[in-house]
């Protein structure tokens, strides 16, 4: 899955299911430009929450969902975790997207008119030295597309958004800088929602994503997660959250590499069946080429 520019395409009415992709937020969004990245050809359908974003592919407005999960400097996407278990459809894949902030601003403005800087709260603690440096005021707003669509409106010259350049293309901003985030690593991980599974073959390098709940006894996530150590599984991933208000039940989200077919993830996981209750498996999906490359550098190291 690489990165390819097209024409920007938003679904209408008129758009065949099997062509569109959901995400969350409006045109622009870092999200829609991992749709384009991965899926080129498709047409993307914005959502006005990650709740819509997944009902649409579930109730047969769009073949796949492009959902962000976490980024390499915020942490985990707020939600998702929620909503994964309950929305009815699977993982097939994921995507890598390098996130590139964009300084915007209407055309004819300079950096000297800049007064004031909107974006989404991650995006501003990821640009603070260029706010810092510019001494302007940081304005928290809903999204990084939805405050380009705004100053795009305003045309105020003192005002400036941070966003994507595919936020710049949509609504006729200028970019007064490029790559503004503090840190070259920020990329976001996206999995890709649909309503059918897609199950690689057993010899394929995939990861396993599943959320369990374990037993409310003493050392249960302990012995619940000692197969995977015994049998030499690598878990990528553990989060934990609480469900139904209870502080005494929390689910868990992990992900590991290797197909539930293998040997040794098969063991594994009834292993933890054994300890825990409600496993269930959200995808089996190929690992994408940036994971494989984070690995290799790893073990080199």
């Amino acid at each position: 899955m690489t990165q390819v520019s097209s024409p920007l395409r938003v679904a209408d009415a008129s758009t065949p299911v099997d062509d569109v992709i959901s995400f969350q937020g409006v045109p622009g969004a870092y999200s829609h430009l991992a749709c384009r990245a991965v899926f080129p050809d498709m047409a993307a359908l914005p959502c006005a929450s990650f709740d819509e974003a997944f009902a649409a592919v579930r109730d047969g407005q769009a073949h796949y969902g492009m959902i962000p999960i976490d980024n390499s400097v915020a942490g985990r996407v707020a939600d998702i975790h929620h909503l994964l278990p309950n929305s009815g459809l699977h993982i097939i894949g994921e995507h890598f997207q390098p996130i590139h902030h964009h300084l915007l601003a209407v055309p004819g403005a300079s950096i000297e008119d800049i007064r004031e800087v909107r974006s989404h709260v991650h995006a501003l603690g990821q640009c603070r030295k260029l706010i810092r440096e510019l001494g302007i005021k940081a304005v928290v707003a809903a999204d990084t597309a939805g405050s380009a669509q705004e100053i795009a409106a305003r045309g105020d010259k003192s005002i400036a958004a941070i966003a994507s350049g595919l936020a710049a293309e949509t609504y006729g901003l200028v970019s007064l800088r490029a790559n503004v985030e503090d840190a070259a690593h920020n990329t976001t991980r996206f999995v890709i929602m649909a309503r059918q599974a897609v199950v690689p073959t057993v010899d394929e390098a995939v990861v396993t994503s599943f959320v369990f709940k374990v037993r409310n006894v003493p050392a249960a996530l302990y012995k619940a997660l000692g197969g995977f150590a015994t049998n030499g599984v690598n878990m990528t991933k553990l989060e934990s959250y609480m469900v139904d208000g209870l502080f005494v039940a929390t689910q868990f989200y992990a992900e590991v590499e290797g197909h539930p077919e293998e040997r040794a993830v098969r063991l594994a996981l009834e292993e933890l069946q054994f300890f825990s209750h409600e496993v269930h498996v959200l995808g089996v999906y190929p690992q994408h080429p940036i994971r494989q490359q984070h690995r290799a550098r790893m073990v080199a190291e």
